[in-house]
C-alpha cells in the first residue's frame, strides 16, 4: 500500500460531490492538494474545513476545464512546490438535459464534450508529461455506467463518458513502459448535483432521479478512489465499476415508492 503523505493531488471539480468528497477522504490521507474549479467562493470554504480538520496544505486554481488556454496557463504557472503532481483526478463533468438526440441541444451537447471530453484531455495532456518524465504518477478517471450502457435521453452524455472510458484505455497503452498509472473509475447512481444540473435547476425533478432509491454517496466514490491510488507500485486498478445495491444496470433500478 502506497502512503499518499505530501503527495501532490489535483482534483477538478472540487467544488462539490464526488470532487469535494476526494479532497476530503485525500487530506485525510496526508496529501497536499490542488483544488480546481469555476466556483472560487466554494473552494475557499473547502480549503477552510480542510485546513481546520486536517492541517492540510492546499493550493487553489479557479478554472474552467473547458478552456484550454487557461488550462495551459494554470499548470505551467504553479509555484514549483507545487508543480510536481502525483495524482490527477479528472472529476469535472456535467450531464445537460434528457431530450432525444433529433431533438437536443446544441448548447448542451457542447458543454458536455467541452467539459467530459475536451476538459479531460486537455489536463491530462498538461500534466501527463511531467509523471513521464519523474516516471511516477497516476491519472484517474470519473467515468459513469453511462460509459458502458447507452439509456434513453442519454445519448450525447453517454457517449461522453464512453469517450472517457476509451481515452482511459488508450492512455494506458500509451503510458506502458512507465510507471505512470491510469484508471477510470465508473459509478452509477451517485446522490449529487448531478440531476439539479442536467434539469437545469429544477431541484424537483432533480428529487425524483433518487426518490424510492439508496444512490451511493460521494464519499462511496471517493473511498474507491482512494484505494486504487493507495495498491502497491506494481498494481494497476484498470477499471471499477460500482453502483447502489438498488440499480442493476443504466436503466434498472429498484424503487420503494411510499404508497
Amino acid at each position: 500500500m502506497i502512503s499518499l503523505q505530501n503527495q501532490i493531488i489535483l482534483i477538478t471539480g472540487a467544488s462539490s460531490g464526488i470532487g469535494t468528497a476526494c479532497a476530503k477522504i485525500f487530506a485525510g490521507a496526508g496529501a497536499k492538494l490542488i483544488l480546481a474549479a469555476r466556483r472560487l467562493e466554494r473552494l475557499q470554504q473547502l480549503t477552510e474545513e480542510l485546513k481546520k480538520e486536517f492541517e492540510t496544505e492546499v493550493y487553489l486554481l479557479q478554472l474552467d476545464v473547458r478552456d484550454r488556454a487557461a488550462v495551459e496557463s494554470a499548470i505551467s504557472n504553479l509555484p514549483t512546490a507545487w508543480s510536481e503532481i502525483d495524482i490527477l483526478i479528472n472529476n469535472a463533468g456535467l450531464s445537460r438535459g434528457l431530450d432525444k438526440l433529433h431533438e437536443g441541444s446544441f448548447q448542451d451537447w457542447e458543454e458536455m464534450i467541452d467539459t467530459n471530453i475536451k476538459g479531460l484531455l486537455y489536463l491530462t495532456r498538461y500534466v501527463v508529461p511531467g509523471m513521464v518524465k519523474r516516471d511516477r504518477g497516476h491519472v484517474v478517471n470519473v467515468g459513469s455506467i453511462a460509459g458502458h450502457q447507452a439509456y434513453p435521453g442519454g445519448n450525447v452524455y453517454c457517449g461522453t463518458k464512453a469517450a472517457v472510458r476509451l481515452i482511459s484505455e488508450g492512455l494506458k497503452q500509451d503510458l506502458l513502459g512507465t510507471s505512470v498509472r491510469v484508471t477510470s473509475v465508473d459509478p452509477g447512481m451517485v446522490e449529487t448535483e448531478f440531476s439539479d444540473v442536467r434539469f437545469h435547476g429544477d431541484t424537483e425533478r432533480a428529487k425524483k432521479v433518487y426518490q424510492g432509491v439508496t444512490p451511493l454517496t460521494p464519499d462511496d466514490v471517493a473511498d474507491v478512489i482512494l484505494f486504487c491510488t493507495t495498491r502497491s507500485p506494481h498494481v494497476n486498478i484498470n477499471e471499477v465499476i460500482l453502483m447502489p445495491v438498488d440499480q442493476a444496470s443504466a436503466t434498472l433500478v429498484n424503487r420503494q415508492i411510499e404508497k
